[in-house]
C-alpha cells in the first residue's frame, strides 16, 4: 500500500512539473497604471492551494493589499492585487519588486506539494514548540518563566488569544549551545512542565503541547490550531450584543452551483491572509473572489465551492463556515495597548519584561516576539487583567521598571479603551461591480 501511494506522489509531481513546464507562472508588477498602489498580476496553471500561497508571500512582506481580482475557475489561475506599503506608498524598493518575482515567476517552487505544506520541516538552529489551552491573566509570564528555567532561550514567537482560549507557536534555543534542543529526556520535561502550567486549575477544556525540531509558518500554523482546538465555539452564556462582529454572510448562487460569501468588517493588515487561510484549512476552493480595502471597512466576496465540487449543504455547515470565518478575523484584532520593546536580546528578557506586566495587573491579548541581529523587537498587546481601562499611571510604572527608552507606547491608553466602532457601510468594486454584488445579480438564494 505504501509503495502504491508512494508512486501515486511521484506520478502527480511529474505531472505537476510537466504542466509548470507547458505554462511557467507569469508575474507582471506596474508602478505607472494605478496612481496610490502598485498593481501585481500572477497568472499560472491552476493548483490546489495556490492562492493562500501567493496571498502568504505578500502579506510575509507586510504589504498591505487594497484590491484584489480573484480567478481560478478552470485550469488556470490568474490574480491581481493592489499592493502598498505600511505607509501606503507604492512598492519602489528593487529588493522587495526582486523577492516578489522570484518567489512567484517562473524559477519559483510556490507549486511545490512541499511549499504548500504547512508541517514542520527539520531545523538545526532551533527547537519550535507549539501551545494551546485557557487563556488567563499572566499565562505568558509564566510560560516564559518555565522557559527561563530550563535555560531556554526564546528567539521568535506569537501569541494569540480569542475566545477564552490562547494559542502560541515559539523557536527556542539552548542557552548553552545556541543551537536546537535535541536531548530527548529534556525536550519531554519542557513539554510536561509547559503543559502543566497550560492546564492550570481548569479541568474542562484540554491543554495540548508540541515539541519539535523544525520550522512551521508560524501565522498559518497558530490558525490551524485555534481552528482544531473549536475556538469559533461561542460559550452559551454569551450575550449577543456584547461586542460588535465581522458581517459574514453565506448563500448559495444555484445556477452557477456556488456558495458566495460576503464579508464586511473593519480593515486590518493580513486580513485577506486570515480568509483565505481558513477557507483553504475548511477544504474550501475559491474560484472567484473580489477584495476592496482602500477605506476604513474591508468588503470581500468569494464564489467558493468544497474540494468535493459541492457548495455548502446544510444550515449547519454554513453557520459553522460563518462562524469559523468570524473567528479568523478576530484571531488577531489586536485589542488592548499596544507596547514595543527593542533591546539588546537576552536569555529571560520575555520572562522579566511580562512578569512586570503581571505585576501591574496587565494581562498580554496578543504578542510578537523576533530577534534580528542579537536585538530583541517584541510587541505586545495589554490590557487590565481586572476588565478595567488600562491606567496611563500603570503604564508610566511599566515603564520605568523596564526602561523608558527600551519600551515605547504606541498609541494612548485613552485610545486602547475605547470601544471599536464599526465604520460606515460602502458599496463594492469599481466600475462594473460597483452597485451590484454577485449576491445583486438576482440569480443567487438564501436558505431561508
Amino acid at each position: 500500500m505504501e509503495d502504491n501511494m508512494s508512486f501515486s506522489h511521484d506520478i502527480n509531481n511529474e505531472y505537476e512539473k510537466l504542466i509548470r513546464r507547458m505554462n511557467p507562472p507569469r508575474v507582471v508588477i506596474d508602478n505607472e497604471y494605478c496612481k496610490n498602489a502598485t498593481v501585481i498580476q500572477v497568472d499560472s496553471a491552476n493548483e490546489d492551494g495556490i492562492l493562500l500561497e501567493v496571498v502568504q508571500v505578500l502579506t510575509d512582506l507586510n504589504l498591505i493589499i487594497t484590491k484584489a481580482y480573484i480567478s481560478s475557475d478552470g485550469g488556470w489561475f490568474m490574480d491581481v492585487f493592489n499592493v502598498t506599503d505600511q505607509d501606503g506608498n507604492k512598492i519602489t524598493d528593487e529588493g522587495i519588486l526582486d523577492y516578489i518575482q522570484k518567489s512567484l515567476g517562473p524559477d519559483s517552487c510556490f507549486t511545490s506539494p512541499v511549499r504548500r505544506s504547512v508541517g514542520v520541516k527539520p531545523s538545526t538552529d532551533h527547537t519550535s514548540i507549539e501551545l494551546i489551552g485557557c487563556d488567563r491573566p499572566g499565562l505568558l509570564s509564566e510560560l516564559s518563566a518555565v522557559l527561563t528555567h530550563l535555560k531556554c532561550n526564546v528567539l521568535n514567537g506569537e501569541v494569540w488569544t480569542h475566545n477564552t482560549r490562547a494559542a502560541a507557536v515559539m523557536q527556542v534555543t539552548d542557552e548553552e549551545t545556541g543551537g536546537a534542543i535535541t536531548d530527548p529526556e529534556r525536550l519531554s520535561l519542557i513539554k510536561q512542565l509547559l503543559c502543566n502550567v497550560l492546564k492550570g486549575s481548569n479541568k474542562t477544556r484540554q491543554a495540548k503541547t508540541v515539541v519539535s525540531l523544525g520550522v512551521t509558518h508560524t501565522e498559518r500554523r497558530l490558525h490551524q490550531m485555534m481552528f482544531a482546538d473549536r475556538d469559533y465555539d461561542r460559550p452559551a452564556h454569551e450575550a449577543s450584543g456584547e461586542k460588535p462582529r465581522p458581517d459574514v454572510d453565506v448563500v448559495n448562487w444555484y445556477d452557477r452551483y456556488y456558495s458566495v460569501v460576503t464579508i464586511r468588517c473593519k480593515d486590518r493588515p493580513k486580513l485577506l491572509f486570515d480568509i483565505v487561510c481558513t477557507l483553504t484549512d475548511m477544504e474550501y476552493v475559491v474560484f472567484h473572489g473580489n477584495v476592496d480595502a482602500e477605506g476604513p471597512e474591508a468588503y470581500q466576496e468569494y464564489c467558493i465551492r468544497h474540494v468535493d465540487g459541492s457548495p455548502v449543504k446544510s444550515d449547519a455547515e454554513r453557520e459553522r463556515l460563518i462562524q469559523c470565518l468570524e473567528a479568523a478575523i478576530e484571531r488577531r484584532v489586536s485589542e488592548g495597548l499596544k507596547l514595543e520593546l527593542c533591546t539588546t536580546d537576552r536569555v529571560g528578557l520575555l520572562s522579566d519584561v511580562t512578569r512586570i506586566f503581571r505585576e501591574n495587573s496587565l494581562t498580554v491579548t496578543r504578542a510578537e516576539v523576533t530577534t534580528r541581529g542579537g536585538k530583541a523587537v517584541n510587541t505586545f498587546y495589554v490590557c487590565d487583567a481586572s476588565g478595567y481601562p488600562v491606567d496611563a499611571k500603570i503604564i508610566d510604572s511599566v515603564r520605568q521598571a523596564i526602561g523608558q527608552t527600551i519600551l515605547k507606547v504606541k498609541g494612548s491608553p485613552e485610545e486602547a479603551n475605547q470601544a471599536p466602532q464599526e465604520s460606515p457601510s460602502r458599496f463594492l468594486f469599481g466600475g462594473l461591480f460597483k452597485s451590484r454584488s454577485f449576491c445583486n445579480f438576482g440569480l443567487v438564494k438564501s436558505y431561508s
